[in-house]
């Protein structure tokens, strides 16, 4: 049975803004960068060395030409034990960031990526 969620694929329009993105401004790790050919590259970021899960960040322009019908953005969310610090991060380091909504079941707020792909994060305790 599955036991762990491993991979997280988000298409993306330029995999070298993405990885500047992810690495600089959200302060995720690079977890492996290989070639795949010609015109693609494996990609995939994380959280912290020693986070299993990661996102894969695939050229979008790739898979379209491997599977159009695949390219969508996923609905991911983030998860953090303190938001307040977490906002006011990204806000420094100029990530587009929503509202942060402190609700009676939790706290979160979105933010975008380099290509407008919105995502979530709320903090957990």
């Amino acid at each position: 049975m599955i036991n762990k969620i491993g991979k997280i694929t988000v298409y993306v329009n330029d995999q070298e803004q993405a990885k500047a993105f992810w690495l600089n401004k959200i302060g995720f790790v690079l977890k492996a960068e290989q070639p795949m050919g010609p015109n693609a590259t494996w990609l995939e970021v994380g959280p912290s060395d020693s986070e299993f899960t990661t996102l894969v960040l695939y050229s979008k322009a790739a898979m379209q030409q491997q599977n159009p019908s695949a390219v969508a953005h996923p609905s991911v969310l983030f998860s953090t034990t303190d938001i307040d610090a977490a906002y006011e991060g990204m806000k420094h380091n100029g990530v587009e960031v929503g509202d942060l909504m402190k609700m009676p079941y939790g706290s979160m707020f979105t933010f975008k990526d380099q290509d407008g792909n919105e995502y979530l994060l709320r903090e957990d305790k």
